[in-house]
C-alpha cells in the first residue's frame, strides 16, 4: 500500500542520515589525531632544542650538530602542516556536513508531513463519501417502507380519507429526502473520484519527487566531502616534501673533515714534544735513600695509626648500640601500679583509652617470646567458650562497644524499611477504602499485622542490644574526662606497665601471679591532689561479689581477698580489669576483676 511506501522511505532517508553523521564522526576523530601528532612532533622538537646560554649552544657548532638543529627545526614545519590538516578538515568536512545534515533534518521532515497530511485528507474525503452514500441507502429504503404503507391504506376501505392523505404526504416526503441524498451522494462521489486522482497522480508523485531529489543531494554531498577529504591531504604534500628537502639538504651538509678540524682548534695545546729521558744512576746516595724511606715508613705508620683508630671506632659503635638494646631487652618490666583512690587503672597519663589498645613493654614482649610462657585470657572468656555470644561479651569493651552499635545501627535500618512498607500499604489501604472499585481493603491487612509484629521485634532487639550498649558506655571511661582523672605522676616509659591487665599476667592453671622477682614495683608518692578525696564520704555499695581465688593485694590501693569470700562492690570494672571493693568501713581496694563473681543490684545506678 501507499502508506508502506511512506515507511520504507522514512527508513531509508534516516539511514540515510545516520551515514551522514558517521562520516563526520570519523573526520572529526580523524582531525583529532592530526592535532595530537602535530602536538607531539612539536613538544619532541622543543625537548631537543638546545637550551640558550649553556654549554649545549657551544656544541651545536659542528656541521652535524646543526644538520641535526635544522632537522628540529623542519619537524616543527612539518607538524604546523599536519595542523593545517586538521583546521581545513574541520572547515570544509565538518562544519559544512554538520549544518548541511541539520537542512536535511527539516527537508525529510516537511516532505513526511506533507506526505501524512495527503494522506489523511483522501482518507477524509472517502469517509465523506461512505456517509453520504450510508445516508443515501438508509432514505431509499424509508421512501420504499412510506410507499408500501400508503398504498397498504389506500386499499384498505375501512381507513379514514385523512389517513389516506397523510400516508400519501408521508411518503412524498420520504421519496423527497431519498432524491436529495442521491444528489448529494452523486456530487461526493464526484468530489472523491477528482481528490483521489489528484492524491495518486500529483501530489503523491510530486512528494516522492522531492524525497528522491532531497536523497540523491544527499549522496553526491558525502561524495564530494569524500573528495575534499583527499585533497586537505594532497595540499600539504608539497609543503610536506620541501621540509623533507631540506633534512636532506641539512644532511648532505655535514662535513666530517670540517667537525674533525673544529675538534683540532678547540683543543691543540701548541707544546713541543718532550725529548729523551737521561739514565740517572741510583747506586751513590744509597744511605741517603735507606734513611728517607724509614723515615717515610715511620710517618706513614704514624699516619695509619689513626686511620686504625677511626675505622675500628666507625666498628665499633654498631655494637655499642647492640649493647643498649640488649640492657633495653633484659631490663625487668614494670607491674601495674595499683590503682589510685582517684581514678581507675586505666587513667594515667599518656596512658589509651581501653586495655585492647594498650601496648605492652618491649622486655616483656622479648622475655615472653624467649620463655614461651602460655597465656591464659580471663576467666570469664574461658567460661564462655569459642562461640562467640549474642553480645558480643566475648569482645574487649572497646571493640564489644563497635560491634552492638553496629547492630543497633543495623537493626533500626531494618525498622525503617518495615516502616516504609507500611506507611505504603496504609496509604494503598486508605486508597482502597476511598475506590473500592480498585481493591480491596481487606486484602492488606494481614500484611500491616505482620509488618506490625516484625517492627515490635526489632524494637525489643534494638532495646536489647541498646541496654548492653548502655552497660559497655558505662563501663569505658569517659574520653573528656581522662586528663580529669589521671593523676600525672608516671612517667611514659611506665604507661603500657601500668595499663597491663591481670589476665596477662595469669598463670596456665589460671591462678594470679604477681612475678615481683622480675617487676619491679612503682610507689606512688601521696600529694594534694589525692588529699583533695581524704574527706569525701563513702561510696555507696552497687552489689555484692564472691571471690573465686585468693588474691594477696600487696600494691598500694589493691585488697587481698580470699577465696569464697562475700564483699561489697562500690565501683564497676571500667574496662581496665579492675574492680573496686568494700570489705568493712575502713578496708576497701582494687581486685582483679577475673578473680571475683559479681552481683549488681539491680536498682542501683
Amino acid at each position: 500500500s501507499l502508506q508502506d511506501q511512506f515507511d520504507n522511505l522514512e527508513k531509508h532517508t534516516q539511514w540515510g542520515i545516520d551515514v551522514l553523521e558517521k562520516y563526520i564522526k570519523f573526520v572529526k576523530e580523524r582531525t583529532e589525531i592530526e592535532l595530537s601528532y602535530a602536538k607531539q612532533l612539536r613538544n619532541l622538537s622543543k625537548k631537543y632544542q638546545p637550551k640558550k646560554n649553556s654549554k649545549e649552544e657551544e656544541e651545536y657548532r659542528y656541521t652535524s650538530t646543526k644538520a641535526f638543529l635544522a632537522t628540529l627545526n623542519e619537524m616543527n614545519d612539518y607538524a604546523g602542516q599536519h595542523e593545517v590538516i586538521s583546521e581545513n578538515m574541520t572547515s570544509l568536512i565538518t562544519g559544512e556536513l554538520t549544518r548541511y545534515v541539520q537542512e536535511l533534518k527539516q527537508e525529510r521532515k516537511s516532505h513526511f508531513h506533507d506526505g501524512r497530511k495527503a494522506q489523511q485528507h483522501i482518507e477524509t474525503c472517502w469517509k465523506q463519501l461512505e456517509a453520504s452514500k450510508r445516508r443515501f441507502e438508509r432514505d431509499c429504503k424509508e421512501a420504499d417502507r412510506a410507499q408500501q404503507y400508503f398504498e397498504k391504506m389506500d386499499a384498505d376501505i375501512n381507513v379514514t380519507k385523512a389517513d389516506v392523505e397523510k400516508a400519501r404526504q408521508q411518503a412524498q416526503l420520504r421519496h423527497q429526502m431519498a432524491e436529495d441524498s442521491k444528489a448529494e451522494y452523486s456530487s461526493t462521489l464526484q468530489k472523491f473520484n477528482s481528490e483521489q486522482h489528484d492524491h495518486y497522480y500529483t501530489h503523491i508523485p510530486n512528494i516522492f519527487q522531492k524525497i528522491q531529489e532531497m536523497e540523491e543531494r544527499r549522496i553526491v554531498r558525502i561524495g564530494e566531502s569524500m573528495k575534499t577529504f583527499a585533497e586537505v591531504d594532497r595540499q600539504v604534500i608539497p609543503i610536506i616534501g620541501k621540509c623533507l628537502d631540506e633534512i636532506t639538504k641539512a644532511a648532505e651538509s655535514v662535513d666530517h673533515k670540517s667537525d674533525s678540524q673544529m675538534v683540532i682548534e678547540a683543543f691543540k695545546s701548541g707544546f713541543e714534544p718532550p725529548g729523551d729521558i737521561d739514565f740517572e744512576d741510583f747506586t751513590q746516595p744509597m744511605k741517603r735513600t735507606i734513611s728517607e724511606s724509614s723515615l717515610s715508613n715511620s710517618r706513614g705508620d704514624g699516619k695509619s695509626e689513626p686511620k686504625f683508630g677511626s675505622k675500628s671506632k666507625g666498628k665499633l659503635w654498631p655494637f655499642i648500640k647492640k649493647n643498649k638494646l640488649m640492657s633495653l631487652l633484659t631490663s625487668p618490666h614494670q607491674p601495674p601500679p595499683p590503682p589510685p583512690a582517684s581514678a581507675s587503672p586505666s587513667a594515667v597519663p599518656n596512658g589509651p583509652q581501653s586495655p585492647k589498645q594498650q601496648k605492652e613493654p618491649l622486655s616483656h614482649r622479648f622475655n615472653e617470646f624467649m620463655t614461651s610462657k602460655p597465656k591464659i585470657h580471663c576467666f570469664r572468656s574461658l567460661k564462655r567458650g569459642g562461640a562467640g555470644p549474642e553480645d558480643f561479651s566475648n569482645l574487649p569493651p572497646e571493640q564489644r562497644r563497635k560491634k552492638l552499635q553496629q547492630k543497633v545501627d543495623e537493626l533500626n535500618k531494618d525498622i525503617q524499611k518495615e516502616m516504609d512498607q507500611r506507611d505504603a500499604l496504609t496509604k494503598m489501604k486508605d486508597v482502597y477504602i476511598k475506590n473500592p472499585q480498585m481493591g480491596d481493603a481487606a486484602s492488606v491487612d494481614h500484611r500491616l499485622a505482620e509488618l506490625g509484629q516484625n517492627i515490635e521485634k526489632l524494637r525489643l532487639e534494638v532495646q536489647k542490644f541498646e541496654g548492653w550498649l548502655a552497660e559497655v558506655e558505662g563501663r569505658l571511661p569517659p574520653r573528656n574526662e581522662q586528663a580529669r582523672r589521671q593523676s600525672g605522676l608516671y612517667e611514659a616509659q611506665n604507661t603500657s606497665a601500668v595499663n597491663s591487665c591481670a589476665q596477662d599476667r595469669e598463670s596456665p592453671d589460671g591462678s594470679y601471679t604477681e612475678e615481683q622477682s622480675q617487676e619491679t614495683e612503682m610507689k606512688i608518692p601521696a600529694t594534694d591532689f589525692d588529699d583533695e578525696f581524704d574527706d569525701e564520704e563513702p561510696l555507696p555499695t552497687i552489689g555484692t561479689c564472691k571471690a573465686l581465688y585468693t588474691f594477696e593485694g600487696q600494691n598500694e590501693g589493691t585488697i587481698s581477698v580470699a577465696e569464697g569470700e562475700m564483699l561489697y562492690v562500690i565501683e564497676e570494672d571500667k574496662g581496665d580489669g579492675w574492680t573496686r571493693i568494700r570489705r568493712n568501713e575502713d578496708e576497701e581496694g582494687y581486685v582483679p576483676t577475673s578473680y571475683v563473681e559479681v552481683y549488681l543490684d539491680k536498682n542501683a545506678k
